[in-house]
C-alpha cells in the first residue's frame, strides 16, 4: 500500500482483522510526538516540585497543602501515564497496547479524574471553614484528619469507577470493530448518573462554598482596611486574616480553571448521548481536561511565594543542606 501523506495503512498488517488508519506525514508525526513529550515532561516536573516542596519543608505541611499535594500526585500520574498513552493513541490513530492496557487505562484515567474532583471539593470545604468559621477550623481541622479524608477520597474514587466501568473492565474489546481499537462506551443511564455524581453535585458544592468564601473575605478585607491596629497582637491577627484571604483567592483560581477544563468533558451526557471514545470531538474534550494537570502548578508559581522559594531551593540543591527542612518561608 502506498505510504505518505493521505495514504491509508493497517494498524497490524499481519492481521486480517486489523483496523485501518490514515498515514500522517513524518514531519507532522515528529512534531506531535515532540509536543506530547514536552507537555508530559512539564506536567510531571512541575507537579513533582509541588510534592517535594510540601513533603520536605515542615512549615508547608499544613492541612490545605496536604490537599494540594494529593492533587499534585493525581496530576503527576496523569502526566506520567495518561498523557503519553492517550497521545500515542491519537497520533498513531491505533490502539497498540493490547487488551489488558485497554481495560486498565480508562479506569486509571477516570480514577485520577474523580480523585482530583474529590480533592477540589475538600479544598473548597477547607477554605470555607478557614474563612467563615476559623474557630471550628483551628479546633477540628488537623493534618492527620485531612490525610484520612484524602485516603477516603482515593478509595471512593477507585470503588466508584470500578462500578461505572465494570463492563469495560470485564470485556474491554466488546465495542471494538477491528483489531487496533480501544473503545470505551458509557451508557446514557450510567452517564447521566455519573453526570450528577461527579459533575453537578460536586461543582454545585464548590461554587456555593466559594461564593460564601468570597463574600466573607470581601467583608473581612473591608473591615481590615477600616480597622486601626495599635498592638502587635492585633497586627498579627490582621496579617493572618489577610494571608488566609489571599490563599482563598488563589485556590479559587485553581477551582475556576479546573471547572473550565472539567465541565466540557460531560457534554455527551448533557446532550443525551452515550459517552464514547469514538465520538469525533471526544479527544478534544479529553485533552482539555488533561491539560488542567499542567496548569495547577503554574497557578501556584504565579500566586504562591512559598512555592517559588521552595522551587529555587530544590533546583539549587540547597534542600540537601542540614536543617533545610526547618527553613522559614
Amino acid at each position: 500500500m502506498e505510504q505518505g501523506s493521505g495514504a491509508w495503512s493497517w494498524c497490524f498488517p499481519h492481521l486480517n482483522s486489523s483496523c485501518r488508519r490514515l498515514q500522517q506525514p513524518h514531519s507532522s508525526t515528529l512534531l506531535l510526538y515532540t509536543l506530547l513529550a514536552l507537555v508530559s515532561l512539564l506536567t510531571v516536573t512541575l507537579n513533582l516540585l509541588v510534592i517535594v516542596s510540601i513533603s520536605h519543608f515542615r512549615q508547608l505541611q499544613t492541612p490545605t497543602n496536604a490537599l494540594l499535594q494529593s492533587l499534585a500526585v493525581s496530576d503527576l500520574v496523569v502526566g506520567l501515564l495518561v498523557m503519553p498513552i492517550e497521545g500515542v493513541r491519537h497520533i498513531e490513530m491505533c490502539w497498540l497496547l493490547g487488551r489488558l492496557m485497554c481495560a486498565l487505562t480508562p479506569y486509571v484515567s477516570y480514577c485520577l479524574l474523580s480523585a482530583s474532583l474529590g480533592n477540589m471539593v475538600l479544598i473548597s470545604i477547607d477554605r470555607y471553614l478557614a474563612i467563615c468559621d476559623p474557630l471550628l477550623y483551628s479546633s477540628k481541622v488537623s493534618l492527620s484528619r485531612v490525610r484520612v479524608l484524602i485516603c477516603v477520597c482515593w478509595a471512593c474514587s477507585l470503588l466508584y469507577n470500578g462500578c461505572i466501568l465494570i463492563g469495560h473492565l470485564s470485556q474491554p474489546e466488546r465495542f471494538s470493530t477491528c483489531h487496533g481499537e480501544c473503545v470505551v462506551v458509557i451508557s446514557h443511564v450510567a452517564g447521566t448518573v455519573d453526570l450528577f455524581v461527579t459533575c453537578v453535585g460536586p461543582c454545585t458544592v464548590m461554587i456555593v462554598l466559594y461564593i460564601r468564601v468570597f463574600a466573607v473575605a470581601m467583608s473581612q478585607a473591608h473591615a481590615i482596611r477600616l480597622r486601626i491596629t495599635s498592638t502587635t497582637v492585633a497586627t498579627a491577627a490582621v496579617m493572618v486574616k489577610v494571608s488566609e484571604n489571599k490563599a482563598a483567592r488563589t485556590l479559587g483560581v485553581v477551582i475556576l480553571v479546573f471547572l473550565i477544563c472539567f465541565c466540557p468533558y460531560y457534554y455527551p451526557a448533557i446532550a443525551g448521548v452515550e459517552t464514547s471514545s469514538i465520538l469525533s470531538y471526544f479527544s478534544i474534550l479529553s485533552w482539555i481536561m488533561l491539560l488542567n494537570s499542567c496548569m495547577n502548578p503554574l497557578i501556584y508559581a504565579m500566586f504562591y511565594p512559598w512555592f517559588r522559594k521552595a522551587v529555587k531551593l530544590i533546583i539549587t540543591f540547597r534542600i540537601l543542606q542540614s536543617h533545610s527542612k526547618e527553613r522559614i518561608f
